[in-house]
């Protein structure tokens, strides 16, 4: 069964986050909501405190298919401030494992030079962050094991592509119905 982890830092963006875990868990995609703040309650980028399923500490990266970053500010910084979830972005990279992130997160990716040559997209005021890439204008960009995403407009796009990655493309196609998406 494929394994997803959604990050949390303070300051996330509530619907870019919420939005995909809400799509993996009507698809039946095991996800978790992962703290890496040490405390099991993160704040929101607009004060909403949302409860998380465990701490970074607890997460077993070997059964992790895909790491999941949320926009938000100062949330990407935050994330990008947390060494250990850096260290394990970098080592899904080296692996070909799946990494996806909407808004200003595609500049973690984009700082650390894994999108060059890749199509990717981003939060306008950060797609300077996306160091080598192809910058598009389109909702979502699937560049290998990459998926990055605009911001909260485009949230339920990125989210069914997520589960297209982690199931099929049918499996989003239909969810998509079942929501009322498109």
């Amino acid at each position: 069964m494929n394994k997803v982890c959604v990050f949390f830092g303070t300051g996330f963006e509530e619907i870019e986050a919420l939005t995909v875990v809400d799509l993996l868990r009507r698809a039946a995609i095991d996800v978790s909501m992962v703290s890496i703040t040490g405390e099991k309650r993160v704040e929101s980028s607009h004060k909403i405190w949302v409860e998380m399923d465990m701490l970074i500490e607890e997460v077993d990266f070997s059964q992790v298919n895909m790491i999941v970053l949320p926009g938000g500010m100062p949330g990407t910084k935050n994330l990008e401030a947390c060494q250990l979830l850096m260290e394990q972005i970098e080592k899904f990279h080296e692996e070909g494992k799946y990494l996806s992130a909407i808004c200003a997160a595609p500049s973690i990716f984009g700082h650390r030079g894994m999108l060059k040559g890749k199509s990717a997209c981003s939060y306008p005021d950060f797609e300077s962050h996306l160091e080598g890439a192809q910058v598009t204008r389109n909702p979502v960009e699937i560049a290998g094991n990459i998926i990055t995403s605009r911001g909260m407009g485009t949230a339920i796009e990125f989210g069914l592509a997520i589960v297209a990655r982690m199931k099929d493309e049918e499996t989003a196609k239909e969810l998509s119905k079942k929501i009322i998406y498109g």
